[in-house]
């Protein structure tokens, strides 16, 4: 875990007002973006098992909610260390403009794509609005990349870099994963009777309570992260610690977002990708959380919606390719290469009429 101290005179002065009123509205907007992203990606989680049947969608609901809370609070803080060292931006006040910009243009665009039900990355959207917000107030170099550890003698993955590898990898681990699982079940229960089918759907009250954990564990710590950098750049905070009453707040407002549910993101989970049955649910759910619990253990935020999207995909290819709707797959991709670029014209777009508001803290 890299430190920070806060050793020049600009940053040891005192706060004045307009520094505090700027701290407050970049955690606020920084909960926002928690709620939306509970409201976006948590649906992703219990929508094959509302639509198998294994559940009603109060139930699901609540499910996710309770454990999406427990794994915030729970889950540790690797992820939110990574998303503390992708710029490399000094730790001055200036950064507040830049993270309510970011943060601002992913609000936007998860209120879109939840609004027209598209199965999008909030991550991708959050990651893409602090290129853009860096990128217009000092210039892409100020992103740390990880070019240079990646190609130097360290061959590390740090920066962008190991969060790019983590979006990329982990949808098709999904998928791979599903399509294996799926093949060894199917195998394993080809001469089962119709009554096995009560015994996956209880099996997946379990899978549901441990993937929703592992969303709570890996999304909720990028907000974590966020508010901390704040802290650190207002100077309110001496070292990369996410602070307890940060990590509740996150976790409260995750809570209040899946509560919420995004419903439109649940049919086209739940039923436009293949006729999902309890088998094919609780395959997905497994290999869905273990892929996520896999990359917040190395402090790698992903994508739970592409990912889970991936694993419904992986298990319906297994069954019968054919009645797969593989639509949803090429938007999925779409979706990938549209939102980073796009969140980052937008955060580069809000951040001169917020810094012009603002004047420079």
């Amino acid at each position: 875990m890299r430190n920070y101290t806060i050793a020049n005179s600009e940053d040891c002065r005192p706060m004045t007002t307009e520094i505090y009123i700027l701290l407050v509205v970049v955690i606020a907007a920084a909960l926002l973006f928690a709620l939306t992203n509970g409201l976006h990606d948590a649906s992703s989680v219990v929508a094959t098992f509302i639509a198998c049947g294994a559940a009603t969608p109060s139930q699901a609901v609540g499910l996710a909610a309770a454990f999406g809370f427990s794994g915030a609070m729970l889950g540790g803080s690797s992820v939110a260390n990574t998303f503390t060292n992708i710029v490399s931006i000094s730790m001055h006040n200036s950064m507040l403009v830049i993270l309510l910009a970011a943060v601002l243009a992913a609000v936007a665009w998860n209120l879109i794509t939840w609004y027209f039900g598209i199965p999008s990355s909030s991550t991708h959207a959050l990651v893409g609005g602090i290129i853009g917000a860096v990128w217009a107030s000092s210039g892409f170099h100020q992103v740390l990349w990880g070019w240079s550890q990646l190609f130097g003698t360290q061959h590390e993955l740090t920066g962008m870099m190991r969060i790019f590898a983590a979006l990329l990898i982990s949808p098709p681990l999904g998928f791979i994963l599903a399509y294996l699982l799926q093949k060894l079940l199917s195998l394993a229960l080809r001469n089962a009777k119709n009554t096995v089918n009560r015994w996956l759907k209880g099996l997946q009250w379990v899978m549901a309570a441990v993937l929703a954990f592992s969303f709570g564990t890996n999304d909720t710590q990028k907000i974590m992260g966020l508010i901390t950098l704040a802290l650190i750049a207002s100077g309110n905070l001496q070292q990369q610690t996410v602070p307890m009453w940060a990590r509740l707040s996150c976790a409260l407002v995750m809570f209040c977002g899946t509560i919420l549910g995004g419903w439109s993101i649940m049919r086209t989970l739940g039923e436009r990708i293949f006729d999902i049955r309890p088998i094919h649910s609780l395959n997905s759910q497994v290999s869905s959380g273990a892929a996520i619990l896999m990359a917040t253990h190395f402090g790698a935020p992903v994508s739970t919606t592409h990912v889970m999207a991936s694993s419904i995909l992986g298990v319906g290819a297994a069954d019968e390719h054919r009645m797969v709707n593989w639509n949803i797959g090429k938007e999925m991709v779409i979706a990938w290469f549209v939102t980073i670029p796009s969140s980052t014209i937008v955060a580069a777009l809000i951040y001169f009429p917020v810094y012009w508001l603002v004047g420079k803290p």
